[in-house]
Formats: C-alpha cells, structure tokens, sequence
C-alpha cells in the first residue's frame, strides 16, 4: 500500500522533500524512546542504507516513470539481494530449495515486469534496482548489529539519519522554500499518505521486519517481501485502473510457488540472543 501513497504524495511533494517529511514524522517518537544501545556510527551507516539509500532511490524512481506496481516487483528483489549479502558477509548459505525457490520468484518477477513496460523509463528502471540494492544492504547490517537491540527504537532513531541529506537535496534541486511552499499547498490526500508513509509504513512496518531479521537467518525472512507486490498491484489497480493480463498472473503464481519453496526449507526460530544476531 506504501507504494500507492507514495505515488499519491509525488503528485504534492518532490521525491527529496517526501523523504524529509516522511523521516521527520516518523521521527517523532524519538522524544519518547531511548535510543538503542549502539553507536552512532552505526545508527547512521544502516540509517543511510536502510532508509535514506531505498527511499531516495525509491522515490527518484517513480517519480521517473516507474509505474507503483512494477516499482514494488522491483523494488522486492531486495529479497534476493539479501540472501546474497548475507551469504558474502554472515556466512548464511543458501540451501538447494532456496536456490531453486529463488530462481522460480525471480522469474515470476521478470515475468511481471515484462507486462508493465510499456510506461517504463530506464533511468526509473535503474532508480527503483538501486533502491532494492540499499535495502538489501541495510537488512544485513540489522542483523549485524550487536544484541539487544530494541527493534521499534532503532527504526525511530534512524529515522533521524534521512532528514537532513534530503533537506539538502529539497533545496538544491527544488530551491531553498520549496519545501515550506509545497506544505501549505498539498492537498489532504497528500498529507495523509506521507502519514500512511511515516507511521505506518515506516515505525510499524520496520519494526516488524527488524524484529523477524533479527530473529531468523536472512534467507527465511527476505522473501516474504515477495508478497508485497501483490498487495501493490492490487491497490494501484484500485486507485489508478491498472489491470492485469494472464502472463502477469501468470508471474505471481509463479513467484508465490518460489515463496513457498523457500519458507518450505525455513530454519526453526532461535531462542539464544548470540545465535539471534550472528
């Protein structure tokens, strides 16, 4: 559903300015929670790759011409990329039913995408890959970090991390009150997806996610945000009449039948914290 807002607040915000408010609401907590037992450096390295890295990219990419749908079937290729960083940075081998789950959802993605190209650039193409690239990346430095860690208060602290580049960007491709200007000016449907996008997309949406990372290797978690394209699909085809043909049902058959093959080979739950973070 976050992608159907965030194409409804491109229509009022640019993509730099709604990654500012996005953060700068969902950072509001902050006054309230205690910030997690980490160092800054690491709050601001996985913040950049987790939030500012996907979002700018993320945003960029629609706001490019990429349609919400395919930017969700995109931008969930995220999955794969953190099965492969975790391969290369924790040690986490992917089993032989992973290969082959991941093989079969890859190919129900590439299947899908092949049916929304037709109002697709490549610069949004290229955007929305660099967006799953960052998420990725920022979903194997979660799990790295060293327990306990409060999962919903670090996704709120590192809501601090996007504000101020993207304030800066605002400014230099919007102008420096373009921001301020855009905020009076938006209209209602505007402003409630960037608080769709900030409350419930950003504080409860990461927390859950953080809190699974953490909790199981990355390989199990990862490809359940194969599902989020259907639920994209289905939203914008509610608010903006995108219809789907056989071959594009054809490829979330087939990327649901990878999703089951992968969670089949799933690793049982583990209780030790060390184990947890490794």
């Amino acid at each position: 559903v976050a992608f159907v807002a965030t194409r409804l607040a491109l229509d009022d915000f640019s993509p730099p300015a709604l990654t500012a408010l996005r953060f700068l609401v969902a950072a509001v907590p902050v006054a309230f929670l205690p910030r997690p037992r980490i160092g800054a450096r690491d709050l601001i390295v996985v913040g950049t790759f987790l939030f500012t890295g996907q979002f700018l990219f993320q945003f960029f990419g629609i706001a490019a011409g990429t349609p919400p749908g395919l930017a969700a079937v995109v931008v969930q290729t995220q999955g794969l990329f953190t099965i492969l960083f975790s391969a290369l940075a924790l040690g986490e081998r992917p089993t032989r039913r992973q290969w082959i789950g991941g093989a079969l959802a890859s190919a129900g993605l590439v299947l899908i995408a092949t049916t929304v190209g037709a109002d697709l650039t490549a610069v949004g193409l290229a955007l929305s890959a660099l967006s799953a690239v960052s998420w990725g990346a920022g979903n194997v430095l979660v799990k790295r970090l060293p327990p306990p860690i409060d999962v919903p208060g670090l996704m709120v602290w590192m809501s601090l991390v996007p504000p101020l580049p993207a304030l800066l960007l605002a400014a230099w491709l919007d102008g420096p009150l373009a921001l301020a200007r855009a905020i009076p000016g938006a209209s209602w449907l505007g402003l409630c997806a960037v608080l769709y996008l900030a409350v419930v997309a950003t504080i409860v949406g990461y927390a859950i996610w953080g809190r699974l990372l953490r909790r199981y290797p990355a390989g199990t978690v990862a490809p359940f945000a194969l599902l989020v394209p259907f639920v994209a699909a289905l939203g914008s085809s509610l608010a903006f009449g995108e219809r789907f043909g056989a071959p594009r049902l054809a490829g979330m058959a087939l990327a649901l039948l990878g999703l089951a093959v992968i969670v089949s080979a799933r690793s049982a739950p583990t209780t030790d914290p060390a184990a947890a973070s490794r």
